[in-house]
């Protein structure tokens, strides 16, 4: 029987939350400090995420949808000393210390390539698939996803005999984890073992080996780590370093400058240190591996992170050609756009080029990639998940009208402690775990 007709990488995409602002939280992350304190419109932001997946979806791509973490962090702002009832606790963080009500009301779980790093079935020693939800914490707006990221996916993932969610690594620097931005896959046959390459900013023991204007997040250690828990096997599991040059141009996470897919790696020249002899690695262990490496002199570092070249999604159609999802700012940059009509010229996998509007997303630094956690499954793993997450047209229409019914098209820090703010997302959650079927993920009041 051939694998690869029993085998899918599914793409679960995060839905963008009601409290989506821009509160240029993300050090490191140079579009979010650029548009810092600018209206945002969480409407606009959560139709064009649903946009993107009923697109793919109505190709034949395999598309799920995460739901948003709770917002506002009210157990958040307790446990750094504001009182009350909610309202008060709002009011008061808003007045004395407004970016930490940003960071409670932060909706960044969006990005859910940060969520999780995940091994499939095929990698793990217990043949099960592992998620290990990531500690995020280099940020504090991000450190207090985790136990939320938990519950759900638990939810969606609840089968243990398929699955495992493990708890977020330590939070400790030593084990900053930023989860499957990190992270890269590489495979000939969709269901043969793949070689799993964890990507890292700095290792701990060598602090002066990273970056100096920005910091690393994700820790070589946090990499083994995470290695260790999903079973992997130790001569298929590679680790390598994040050129430190790079992340001091803002690119904060591996994803912003590198995206893989089967045996293809797509990436800049200056991605990581020592890229020849992690090439070489690579094409020893995987014969077919395939590289599409961008020089500098067609696309620079400061462009790729302008427009988010490489925060793109490779996917297989079913004659085994390539299309890359883009962001709508790579097609209006010349140099970039430029480049990809020389790719789709040249002799290699990429066939096709998909560009969508998701200025909301990028506008807060995250592109077509962040908004996506890929999960390989096998046909019964797949069956195994809450099938009302998965994206077909009942979905996308319960899902707009849904959104149209709750979220609000301008919103800007101000409006972060309005009660009736707080009202409305306490019952668009409420709405989604029905139409998602999520059960009791949400403590709504997270109370002490």
């Amino acid at each position: 029987m051939n694998r690869d007709m029993q085998v899918t990488e599914a793409n679960f995409d995060g839905l963008v939350g009601p409290t989506h602002h821009y509160a240029g939280l993300s050090f490191g992350n140079e579009a979010s400090a650029r548009h810092q304190y600018q209206p945002s419109n969480p409407l606009k932001a959560v139709l064009q995420g649903l946009e993107k997946m009923k697109a793919l979806a109505d190709q034949g791509f395999v598309q799920g949808v995460i739901p948003p973490v709770a917002r506002p962090d009210l157990r958040l702002l307790r446990q750094i000393g504001f009182t009350g009832n909610d309202v008060q606790i709002l009011q008061k963080a808003r007045k004395q210390a407004p970016e930490l009500l940003s960071a409670a009301c932060s909706a960044s779980s969006m990005w859910v390539a940060n969520a999780a790093t995940v091994s499939p079935s095929a990698d793990t020693a217990d043949n099960r698939v592992h998620f290990t939800v990531a500690n995020l914490n280099n940020k504090l707006h991000r450190m207090s996803e985790a136990p939320g990221t938990t519950a759900i996916l638990r939810a969606l993932f609840a089968d243990e005999r398929r699955f495992i969610v493990h708890d977020a690594l330590p939070q400790t620097p030593a084990f900053g984890d930023e989860g499957a931005a990190n992270h890269n896959r590489l495979y000939h046959r969709a269901g043969d073992p793949g070689l799993e390459l964890f990507v890292y900013g700095y290792d701990a023991g060598k602090p002066s080996d990273g970056p100096v204007r920005y910091p690393a997040r994700q820790t070589r250690q946090a990499s083994e780590a995470v290695a260790r828990l999903h079973q992997l096997d130790p001569q298929r599991t590679l680790y390598a370093q994040q050129n430190p040059a790079v992340i001091d141009q803002g690119v904060f996470h591996n994803d912003v400058i590198a995206v893989s897919h089967r045996e293809v790696l797509f990436c800049h020249e200056h991605a990581f240190t020592g890229q020849q002899a992690l090439f070489d690695t690579l094409r020893e262990r995987l014969p077919e591996f395939h590289p599409l490496v961008v020089p500098d002199e067609a696309v620079t570092v400061s462009d790729a992170v302008k427009t988010y070249l490489f925060n793109s999604q490779l996917l297989s159609r079913k004659d085994g050609s390539m299309s890359l999802v883009l962001p709508q700012e790579a097609r209006e940059h010349p140099a970039v756009w430029q480049y990809l009509q020389q790719l789709l010229a040249d002799d290699n996998p990429v066939t096709d080029l998909q560009v969508f509007d998701l200025r909301e997303s990028m506008r807060n630094g995250g592109g077509p990639a962040c908004l996506r956690l890929r999960v390989t499954l096998t046909e019964e793993e797949r069956q195994a998940v809450n099938p009302a997450v998965m994206m077909n047209d009942a979905l996308y229409a319960r899902l707009t009208a849904w959104a149209r019914k709750f979220y609000r098209d301008r919103l800007t820090a101000d409006d972060l402690a309005d009660p009736q703010l707080l009202t409305e997302n306490y019952q668009a959650l409420d709405e989604l775990t029905g139409i998602l079927n999520l059960g009791a993920v949400y403590d709504f009041r997270q109370s002490q």
